[in-house]
Formats: C-alpha cells, structure tokens, sequence
C-alpha cells in the first residue's frame, strides 16, 4: 500500500464520548471491507465519509501501482503512484488483509477500483475480504469520464470485472445516485449489510487532503478535497457523446446485474434480498 494508504491519523487526547467509542470498537470483531467501484461513481466522497469514523481506517486504491506498472498505461503522476505502492498484487493484498489496526479500530476501508483487477490476481486472495460494490449508470458515468479521456474502453470502466466479483463473493450494492439522493438512508443500509454500526460522522468531514490520499490526490481529487459531504445529484454536465453510446450499451448488462441487487435507504434490497456467495 502507498505511504498514505498505511498512515494512521494522529491520537488525540481522547474525550470521554471517543473514550467509549474506542472501548466499544475494540471489543468488535474486525471488519475489512472492500469497496468496489469503477471511476466516476463518487467513490472518494464515499472513503472520505469512511475515513470520518473514529474506528475505520482507510486505504485508497491498494492495486494502483500495480495496475499501472503492469499495463504500462500513461496516468498523471505514473512514477510517484509506481514508487509510493507495491506493485505485486500479492504484497498489496496481504498488507491490506493482515496488517494490524490501530488500538480502537475495528474497521479496514479499501477503495478499490474494478479495472485494477487484471485477470493474473488471484480471485482466492479477495477472499478475507467483506466485499461491497458502488456503481452508476453507465451514460453517466461515461458522459462525466469522456472529459477526461476521449477514448475509454470496456476494460476502463471495470463494469466485468465488477460483475465476476459480485458473482464470486456477493455483498450489498449502492447506486451512486441513491446515495447522493438520501445519504442518511443509504448508509444506514450500508452499514447494517456490512454488520457494521451506522455512524453520523459519516455523513460530513473537514474540507481538505488527507495523509491517506494516494499521491495521485493533486491530479484527481480537487472536488472531494473542497467537499465537506455528499453533493446533491445532478445530471452530467453534457450529453453522452454519440461515439461512446456503443461502449454505454455493452456496460449497460453488467450495470443491470448487479443494479437488481442495489440496496435502497430503508435498507431492504429492490430485488429479492441480498446475493451472497
């Protein structure tokens, strides 16, 4: 994991309300999550709402490096993002499963992103994991995505992959537009498929960086460092381009699979209940 994604938040003096937080936190089983998510869903709002919790710590894209290193794929700030991970799977995904937590910690917050998932990782290395999913519309996503590249592929935006984790180890589903809808409700729902408790702070946090941005933070996280909580939805900015409706069609299958499964703010699945594995 990068420098950041390891980092532990200062220990403050602790109050008495943080006291019997911390007391309760470490009398929980530990949790480690792992939130899955293509780009452009409000993932980083989604850590930061995370990362605001005195018992979860978080790690921001543990397979960025090596991702990158692997395809050879020209990003902003490639070197640094290449220097500050592991770039063998294998040692970003042990660290993330079996690195102690801080004392009062009782969760692992993972920010993972579907297309980072080359098909040479080993599935079974997922399996410590409790898996979640964050997904959007595909014309969305790529109307809000083709700003920033002109060219996206399927492999890009993840969407199969994401769909062959769900299949293997299920977890609850969040659309990104119910969570931008009804944030209170959402998360609720999110917390009580995870078998976590819900937790306020969740729903606000400090404008600004933080230790556990990746260093790719300057490039792509000015909005979310500006944040202090969830945005209200809003369509895109523009229409999709009529060269990317093609590629938002062969998305839309996978979108569809596990959008059936999506959780809504009262926290009861629109489909048939939760998939589990």
């Amino acid at each position: 994991m990068s420098a950041g994604a390891d980092a532990v938040r200062g220990m403050a003096p602790l109050s008495a309300g943080r006291s019997a937080r911390v007391g309760q936190a470490a009398a929980r089983p530990l949790t480690r999550i792992a939130m899955w998510s293509g780009p452009r869903t409000v993932s980083t709002a989604l850590m930061r709402a995370w990362e605001n919790r005195q018992d979860t710590v978080v790690a921001d894209e543990p397979l960025y490096a090596f991702y990158l290193a692997r395809t050879g794929i020209g990003h902003p700030g490639r070197e640094a993002v290449i220097a500050s991970q592991p770039t063998d799977w294998r040692t970003a995904l042990a660290r993330l499963a079996g690195a102690p937590l801080p004392q009062g910690v009782a969760i692992s917050y993972a920010k993972m992103m579907t297309h980072h998932l080359l098909p040479e990782v080993d599935r079974v290395a997922l399996a410590p994991f409790r898996h979640a999913h964050l997904i959007r519309d595909p014309h969305e996503l790529l109307a809000s995505y083709a700003r920033i590249r002109t060219a996206p592929t399927l492999a890009d935006l993840g969407l199969a992959a994401q769909a062959e984790i769900f299949e293997a180890f299920g977890g609850p589903v969040v659309e990104s537009r119910d969570l931008l809808a009804c944030p209170h409700g959402v998360l609720r729902a999110l917390c009580r498929a995870l078998g976590v408790p819900f937790d306020r702070a969740m729903l606000s946090w400090p404008a600004g960086p933080r230790d556990s941005d990746g260093v790719w933070a300057p490039y792509w996280y000015d909005s979310v460092r500006a944040s202090t909580g969830f945005a209200r939805w809003r369509p895109p900015a523009g229409p999709l381009p009529a060269r990317l409706e093609p590629l938002a069609e062969r998305c839309m299958p996978y979108f569809e699979r596990l959008r059936r499964y999506r959780i809504s703010a009262e926290g009861e699945p629109d489909a048939a209940g939760l998939r589990r594995a």
